[in-house]
């Protein structure tokens, strides 16, 4: 990560503090945010009395709890239950916009973080939505451009970039150094021996701590670890062969798996829609 300018870095808290007081004094619904925020900046620890809808219009925002990360690419969102502690880290030059829900209705309602698709419909109202904050003489037009803004993200579709992370110290340091270098192919084995368990024991806690299956979670982890790098512009082949898939078409067949679509084919569509 890149160090930032003291003066950038204090510039940015302050805007932090003052954006928090903002979204807590008043007595909206419905409130929208947006804010550049440059690569290597961590909005450290921190909650809400709203419900946060997080979005990313460019760049790659990685989003910490104590028992979860949360991984949001170009073009989605996360849903940050009102009270959850959390971090923000910017992996690149991030755009966000975000929507603070007061109501406990809908996704507002929500008890975990999860992960959207953001529709083209979403994108166009928050855009306006954040045009027409504060403008007395357009309040009719903002309450409805809120209002079908809030329909809209409840019925936008859960994506399956969270990643779990366990509580246990030892197994949470062995995922840590996976994401920061992954392989397709880790064996379950390995990591077994080097907790001194068995296969079938490591298979049985690493479900408990996490709650899904070793090779489900290295799955997403893989991608998890790969999105940074492609949203910056690395080449396909370059990140499949350095995460150590044997091929670009096997990458390219989980990748699709998991986001419906080729990595070149996501990633223009989400710069076309920044």
């Amino acid at each position: 990560m890149p160090s930032l300018n003291p003066s950038l870095l204090a510039s940015l808290r302050k805007e932090h503090i003052r954006n928090l007081a903002w979204m807590e004094q008043s007595n909206e619904d419905v409130l929208v945010h947006s804010n550049d925020v440059p690569h290597g900046y961590v909005v450290p620890p921190h909650h809400h009395r709203r419900t946060q809808v997080l979005c990313v219009s460019s760049g790659v925002v990685l989003v910490a709890t104590a028992r979860g990360r949360w991984l949001i690419p170009p073009g989605h969102a996360l849903v940050i239950p009102r009270g959850l502690e959390h971090s923000v880290e910017m992996y690149s030059d991030v755009s966000m916009r975000s929507i603070y829900l007061a109501s406990q209705a809908g996704r507002a309602a929500a008890e975990a973080p999860v992960v959207l698709e953001v529709t083209e419909l979403a994108r166009q109202l928050l855009a306006e939505a954040i045009r027409l904050q504060g403008l007395d003489e357009d309040r009719h037009r903002a309450e409805l451009v809120l209002a079908l803004l809030v329909d809209e993200i409840d019925r936008l579709a859960e994506q399956p970039l969270g990643l779990p992370f366990p509580a246990s110290d030892r197994l949470s340091t062995l995922c840590r150094r996976f994401l920061e270098q992954p392989v397709s192919g880790a064996r379950i084995d390995e990591w077994a021996n080097s907790l001194n368990m068995s296969r079938r024991s490591f298979t049985r806690f690493f479900r408990e701590e996490t709650g899904v299956s070793f090779a489900t979670w290295r799955q997403q982890a893989c991608l998890f670890a790969c999105l940074p790098r492609l949203a910056n512009g690395e080449a396909v082949t370059t990140v499949a062969l350095e995460a150590g898939y044997e091929s670009v078409p096997a990458f390219t067949t989980m990748f699709r798996r998991m986001l419906g679509t080729s990595p070149r084919l996501y990633f223009k569509a989400r710069r076309a829609a920044a």
